[in-house]
């Protein structure tokens, strides 16, 4: 399906800080360019590709080997996982992490904010192919703010008469120096499942570290709920801070701030892994780690009829202390 790109940049130009264009792969792209940073995003997944604040090194990890094509990933940058994360509960047809990621999304508002940066909204284009795989009167929208910070929120509305429950993540690659040498603050006291261990349930005990493939489901790993009431359910009773990806090498840490996720993330797949999977190049897997806002496994999300959930996501980068 064409783009009209004439016409998006018309309606959503943001006097010349957003320009809609033909990216790589020939998948329509936002290029956000502000007086704080810049940003790449797909209009396939809604999908942050890269972002960068001004005169900085890039916070958003994009492989250097991706594949760009219709109706498939993009390996690295800030996939959309919706309306389910993992595999799906009974079709193992269905695609990993939902449809979200790999389908067209509407670009719906544009705004040039007061404090210089640039905000969009998407929202997700419904068809039959969908509706075939998640039959549920629903809309979902990311609204993404570029600026000194980037601002995620994906948003989640139940337009029927039924609730309905959902599982979502921002599966976000962070760019680092060489993974082996940071380390994952914030997590200290977690209970979390090890993928690469079955499933078996473990208490993080300090920073992450990671020297081997990496696929942990963090629980509980959040502050508060839209009223702020605690979400803990296990012993630890003190609300957890961000989480801050420390890195040495750059110098810098990165600040993960999130609400309306109860449960956190962390994955990288090592160099087996990743040679299998063909897209993350020579050694990409030691320059990044995802470290994904979700609410996944125990912690999905039911919402009532008429209702909604957010998914709300800041991502900043501070000098090492």
């Amino acid at each position: 399906m064409s783009t009209d790109f004439d016409s998006l940049n018309r309606t959503f130009g943001c006097g010349g800080q957003v320009v809609f264009k033909a990216g790589p792969g020939g998948l329509a792209v936002a290029e956000v360019n502000n007086a704080h940073g810049s940003a790449v995003i797909a209009l396939q997944g809604a999908h942050v590709m890269t972002w960068a604040p001004r005169n900085e090194a890039p916070v958003i990890w994009l492989s250097k080997a991706a594949k760009f094509s219709p109706g498939k990933s993009i390996r690295g940058g800030v996939p959309v996982c919706w309306p389910w994360f993992g595999p799906h509960a009974t079709e193992s047809v269905f695609p990993g992490h939902g449809f979200a990621l790999t389908v067209m999304w509407d670009v719906i508002e544009a705004q040039a904010m007061a404090d210089g940066g640039t905000r969009l909204s998407f929202r997700i284009r419904q068809d039959d192919a969908i509706r075939a795989q998640w039959p549920h009167a629903s809309e979902a929208m990311n609204i993404v703010t570029v600026g000194k910070t980037l601002e995620l929120e994906l948003v989640t509305r139940n337009t029927g008469a039924t609730a309905i429950t959902v599982g979502d993540a921002f599966h976000t690659y962070f760019e680092v120096s060489d993974i082996r040498h940071c380390r994952i603050d914030g997590l200290d006291g977690c209970p979390y499942l090890d993928k690469v261990d079955g499933g078996k349930r473990k208490q993080q005990t300090g920073p992450v570290t990671i020297g081997t493939e990496v696929d942990r489901i963090y629980l509980d790993s959040t502050a508060e709920t839209a009223t702020g009431a605690s979400l803990h359910r296990g012993p630890r009773l003190d609300p957890i801070a961000d989480i801050l990806i420390d890195d040495p090498g750059l110098k810098r840490r990165i600040r993960v701030a999130k609400r309306g996720s109860r449960s956190s993330v962390v994955w990288n797949p090592w160099a087996d892994k990743a040679a299998k999977m063909g897209d993350f190049g020579a050694n990409g897997y030691l320059n990044m780690v995802c470290v994904e806002s979700s609410n996944a496994a125990d912690d999905v999300v039911t919402i009532p009829a008429g209702g909604e959930h957010r998914l709300w996501v800041r991502y900043s980068v501070e000098p090492r202390g």
